[in-house]
Order: C-alpha cells, then structure tokens, then sequence
C-alpha cells in the first residue's frame, strides 16, 4: 500500500471523527440529557416531535461508533417513545448504520496488514471462512452483554464479506431489540444469566479454533469450508 493510500484512509478516519463530533454537540444543544436512562430520553425524543426519529437514529449511529455507550437504554427509549415496531426499527437501523460505519473504519485501517499476515487463518486470510464469520457474529449480537461496537470493529478486519455481516447484525439483534422495545424501563437483563451465557459463548470461540485446527476434515470442518 502506498503512501498515498495511507494518508486517504487516514483522512477518512478524521473525518469520520470530526463527524461524530459535531453529531455530539449537535446532540447536546439539542437538550440531550447527561442521563441515558429510557425515562429520560423518551422525554426528550417526545419533546422534538417529527424531529424526535432522526435524533434517535443520530443517537444510535453515535453510541455504535463511538462505544462503549450501551445501546439497549437507547432501544428501550424508543418503544416508550414511539411504540413498538416503529421503535425497534427504528433502533435496527440507527444500529446497523453505526455497525456498517465501524465495520468499514476497520477495514480501511486494519483489514490488509492481517490478511497478508494471516493469509490461511479461517478468520483473517482472503478464503477466510463465512459460515464461520457468519455464525460468531451472529452468535455475538444475540447476548447484548458483549459491546456492539467492539464486535462491529472486529469484524471489519475478518475475512467476512459486508452483506453477511449487515445481515448477521440485524438477524441477531433483532430479537433483543424487539424485548426492550417492548418492555422498556421495566425489562432488565438477569447479570446471572447473562454472565453465563457470555461465558459459554467465548469458551465456544476459544475452543472451536483449535478444534477445527485438530481436525481439519472433520464434518464441522467441511461444512465450514475449511477442510
């Protein structure tokens, strides 16, 4: 990569942080409360009324970007805001711009040092995997304790191709986004429950590589493509 590359990808990276920025204190004049509490920031979206929409996709394309600003309060505001569907859609599409924003950051900056690094990793190399991409991030977007915006910068520097991770992140958010959109303040993740599913899922994706790596003909292994 020349020189030249660098510095455009770079300048891209600028002015993508100079954009969240201005997001921000547009935001913040806008009377955008300190609290991100649901009660609060329904009050506040209600209070804009037609303009209460494109401030909650503003919200939420901030908080992916930016993290580690949690994203569920945000969803449970917009069902108490604007009802159910139109909430969870709502926040889908605020979330899954901000995810497409971070994916395609991290692809810029990361994504062809580790591919010439890692040119046979199922993750990393250019014949890297999808099923297996495919599945982590769904998996990942499914148990909200794990921080969208990670995930989403992550994947931008994996082998897996955009469709399948704009499609994973809607198909694994979705339900949770439903939930909170639905039950708003009153809903709470159990930390128990959800500590524990954190905790089988990355002992899934600790083990799986060294797996696959034992057994590279394996059926999971073919299915995968990886055989």
């Amino acid at each position: 990569m020349t020189r030249r590359d660098w510095r455009f990808r770079l300048g891209l990276i600028v002015a993508a942080a100079i954009s969240m920025a201005l997001v921000w204190l547009v935001l913040r004049q806008l009377g955008m409360p300190d609290s991100l509490s649901p009660d609060a920031l329904s009050l506040w979206l209600n209070g804009h009324g037609a303009l209460g929409p494109l401030l909650l996709l503003a919200l939420m394309v901030l908080t992916v970007v930016v993290g580690p600003l949690p994203t569920l309060p945000i969803t449970a505001a917009a069902g108490m805001a604007f009802g159910i569907v139109p909430g969870a859609m709502l926040s889908v599409t605020g979330a899954l711009s901000g995810a497409l924003i971070a994916f395609f950051l991290a692809r810029l900056l990361g994504r062809d040092p580790l591919r010439e690094r890692f040119r046979n990793n199922p993750l990393f190399g250019a014949q890297g995997s999808q099923r297996l991409l495919f599945i982590t991030v769904l998996l990942t977007r499914l148990i909200p304790i794990f921080s969208f915006a990670l995930i989403s910068y992550a994947a931008g520097v994996t082998a897996i191709q955009a469709w399948r991770f704009a499609l994973a992140t809607v198909i694994g958010m979705l339900p949770m986004t439903v939930v909170f959109a639905s039950l708003g303040h009153t809903f709470a993740l159990h930390p128990l429950l959800s500590t524990t599913a954190a905790a089988t899922l990355l002992a899934i994706m600790a083990l799986l590589p060294w797996y696959l790596h034992r057994h590279r003909h394996s059926r999971l292994a073919r299915w995968l493509h990886l055989d």
